[in-house]
């Protein structure tokens, strides 16, 4: 493994790091979630056509950049940087590779060049908060009864006349409210041959209500999605359920997650030794205090050991779609890389946790105030949390696959 970014990877951090510096201030992002998608259209227009953000994963058959998860987990640690409210989760890292594996031909024709083209935005709806099971991240569910079936709610799918339709609700869908395509995830089968597929709903379908929920992370927006009887379109072949799809897919997002959350863990501590700097007590900085500094040296620590796990997540991501791509995986490596995504979004969350609690009691009594940007790291981190862990569960889980637990011979 080499450690070293190359020059292209680089360079995509500069720019985005440049381009969300000046259209992504305190001030724009305030501004940016209080509108009614949650999000300025205008900078996610600016990603799309200037650095093919929303197709940076996706091959250049489709339009999209052909770069591997190591790049878009890169991508995500600059969004993460300034909680860059965009569609860039729910869109790219959720929805696409989704649309990508499971996707006929003409589906993937119609649909992959409009989200490279950041025309289309779209979003992954799973009933109930399941997503983090779903995703394969908190356990494992063979039968996926997290998506419902029968009287259990969740979302229900039916053959209609010409093709199928859903009925349900789902309460916490990134983006929901706004995208333009929703990937649902509903039973199909009736009670005895009960299987979870996907389904494509139009944002513009007949029956589809949707909201936008006061969610604690407002810079995650999130919506709540009923379905009346609502055409879909099944994603792919009936055959093909969506259960080993989700699970491959929660490796990547775990990792694009850990970037994202080291992201924006690293800029609130670089804040807050900044403000201890020039922040004054006793005739001196707060900040030259041996206390301080022990504090921040610690979550320094933490932040860096979770950034290394976040890219050897990545890494490990992008080196097994590439090995399963070619049939060359080992069944030791992808073992090893199947609990790598899962510990680094761990790992991450946990230092962004530590980093904002110190920036908010660290500066002082502003800090603790609405009008402080600091609140939005630590909503950020609870937010997460609450959406794809605990953190407890996504070790617990870890070490189930890895069987750490077990004793020889069993």
């Amino acid at each position: 493994m080499d450690a070293r970014f190359t020059d292209e990877q680089d360079e995509i951090r500069r720019t985005l790091r440049e381009l969300l510096g000046k259209r992504c201030g305190p001030e724009e992002l305030r501004a940016a979630v209080d509108t009614p998608a949650g999000h300025d259209p205008a900078l996610w227009t600016t990603l799309a056509e200037q650095l093919g953000l929303p197709g940076l994963a996706l091959p250049e058959t489709y339009g999209g950049v052909g770069c591997t998860a190591t790049e878009l987990a890169l991508a995500c640690e600059e969004t993460g940087r300034t909680l860059a409210p965009t569609p860039l989760l729910a869109t790219a890292v959720l929805a696409a590779p989704l649309l990508l594996a499971l996707g006929t031909d003409a589906q993937r024709a119609e649909l992959l060049p409009r989200i490279a083209s950041g025309a289309l935005t779209a979003a992954l709806a799973v009933p109930g908060p399941a997503l983090a099971t779903a995703l394969a991240l908190t356990g494992h569910d063979p039968r996926g009864a997290w998506a419902g079936g029968g009287r259990a709610g969740g979302v229900q799918a039916r053959r209609a006349e010409g093709g199928w339709r859903v009925y349900g609700q789902v309460d916490q869908v990134l983006d929901g409210h706004s995208a333009q395509l929703l990937v649902v995830a509903a039973h199909a089968g009736g009670f005895a041959r009960s299987r979870v597929l996907l389904f494509l709903v139009r944002g513009d379908a007949a029956g589809l209500s949707r909201v936008r929920q006061t969610a604690l992370d407002a810079t995650r927006p999130q919506g709540r999605i009923q379905l009346r009887d609502t055409e879909a379109e099944l994603l792919g072949d009936e055959t093909v359920g969506a259960l080993p799809a989700l699970a491959r897919l929660g490796d990547t997002a775990a990792a694009c997650l850990a970037a994202e959350a080291v992201g924006a863990a690293g800029r609130v501590l670089e804040r807050t030794v900044e403000y201890v700097g020039q922040r004054e007590q006793f005739g001196r900085p707060v900040g030259s205090f041996q206390a301080v500094k022990h504090r921040l040296a610690d979550a320094y620590v933490q932040v860096q050991a979770a950034r290394s796990a976040a890219y050897y997540a990545a890494w490990a991501a992008a080196t097994e779609a590439a090995a399963g791509a070619t049939a060359i995986a080992t069944t030791t490596a992808t073992a090893r890389e199947e609990t790598a995504g899962g510990l680094a979004l761990a790992q991450a969350l946990e230092a962004l946790r530590r980093a904002a609690a110190e920036g908010i009691q660290l500066h002082g009594g502003i800090g603790f105030t609405w009008e402080h940007e600091a609140h939005l790291y630590f909503k950020r981190a609870a937010g997460d949390e609450l959406l794809f862990g605990p953190v407890h569960r996504l070790r617990a889980h870890a070490a189930d696959a890895a069987h750490v637990f077990e004793e020889a011979g069993t």
